[in-house]
């Protein structure tokens, strides 16, 4: 893959082959960004998991104590008080049945996070195919599913996100922006990682953290020393 210039200038910046502690890999992502916009700061984190065995699948949702940076646009399934619980909560949009033909005939996805009552479940199932896909199916361990919307928008507008496995064990999340301070993106960080570890699962044998790489959205991956964790 060939880099453009701004890139391999920033490349020169970071030592391949050395482990960063969390906080000179984060001044070293924010110095080697330059893009002309304010770039999202992700952490790529490896995991020992074999996903294909449900015990050791991975996700969860944290809140971040200083936010992502982006302002979240969430959609919420629900009918009776909880419409209006909804809406004094926050949330963009609020609905019910008459929503599944505009998402599944119309394509309208313009939201980034999907909450709804159980009991609205049934109908939220037929957008599986097209929710799925794109990692918006409400889900109970990641608190999407409730009845407690109020906490549910109210906790995605403040920076909550989700993290979970992808097909090759590794999670992808974002911590933030290259406009946040350093100590803003280590406190989202720590409490980023305290949750993967407590997530832990039991059944996974070895090594559990293969490696943790920092990145801003157009620069180099800068590699975490996991030997701390």
């Amino acid at each position: 893959m060939k880099h453009g210039k701004k890139y391999t200038e920033a490349a020169k910046l970071v030592d391949r082959t050395s482990l960063y502690e969390p906080g000179d890999a984060i001044a070293l992502v924010k110095k080697a960004a330059s893009a002309k916009f304010d770039e999202t700061v992700e952490v790529h984190i490896r995991t020992g998991c074999d996903g294909r065995h449900a015990e050791q699948q991975i996700r969860g949702a944290v809140v971040l104590p200083n936010g992502t940076g982006k302002t979240v646009r969430v959609l919420v399934f629900a009918k009776g008080d909880k419409v209006n619980e909804a809406e004094a909560a926050g949330a963009d949009y609020v609905g019910g049945e008459e929503l599944i033909p505009r998402i599944q005939k119309d394509g309208w996805l313009d939201f980034d996070v999907v909450v709804a009552t159980p009991d609205m479940m049934g109908v939220v199932g037929r957008l599986g195919k097209v929710l799925g896909p794109k990692g918006l199916m409400p889900n109970p361990k990641a608190g999407t599913v409730t009845m407690d919307v109020t906490k549910a928008v109210k906790d995605i507008k403040a920076g909550k996100i989700e993290y979970r496995l992808d097909k090759t064990n590794i999670i992808h999340v974002p911590v933030g922006k290259v406009s946040f301070t350093d100590e803003a993106l280590q406190e989202n960080f720590n409490a980023l990682m305290d949750a993967v570890m407590k997530a832990r699962p039991s059944a996974v044998k070895g090594q559990f953290l293969r490696s943790i790489t920092l990145t801003s959205t157009m620069g180099p991956g800068v590699k975490v020393n996991v030997a701390r964790f």
